[in-house]
């Protein structure tokens, strides 16, 4: 295929391990940047040893912005009631499919873009606690 291809594979994946890290880890500010520092790790680990510095580089950059993204998510749906083990185990099925998915040339570039845009824009729409009845008593 060619160098964009192994590049956006090694985006795509590292993306997933970061995803990985941030279901695991991502539960408080401190866990957000371990999670962060371990995808950056594991996807430049990835691209590195299987390819070369441009891959390990293109995995890194991945695996930051999938594990930056997707702590968003984590911490606003532990924020909001869900269970460590319950946002873990769904959060890891993501990143499985989020690695399948880079397989598919162009995709991983995508991936990579994708999770930090959505983990942005969950935390614009989310309220910050929920309302309730107390929206109902209104005076």
């Amino acid at each position: 295929m060619g160098a964009w291809y192994t590049l956006g594979l090694c985006a795509g994946l590292g993306a997933a391990l970061g995803v990985l890290f941030a279901g695991v880890l991502a539960t408080s500010r401190i866990g957000l940047l371990a999670a962060t520092l371990l995808g950056a790790a594991a996807g430049a680990a990835v691209g590195g040893l299987a390819w070369g510095w441009l891959e390990a580089v293109a995995g890194g950059a991945g695996g930051a912005l999938g594990a930056l993204g997707a702590g968003q998510i984590v911490q606003g749906t532990l924020r909001r009631g869900g269970t460590r083990g319950g946002t873990a185990a769904l959060v890891a099925l993501a990143a499985v499919v989020i690695g399948a998915l880079a397989l598919v040339p162009l995709l991983g570039y995508l991936e990579a873009v994708a999770v930090p845009a959505l983990g942005a824009r969950m935390r614009r729409r989310a309220p910050e606690r929920y309302a309730g009845l107390r929206s109902l008593a209104r005076d």
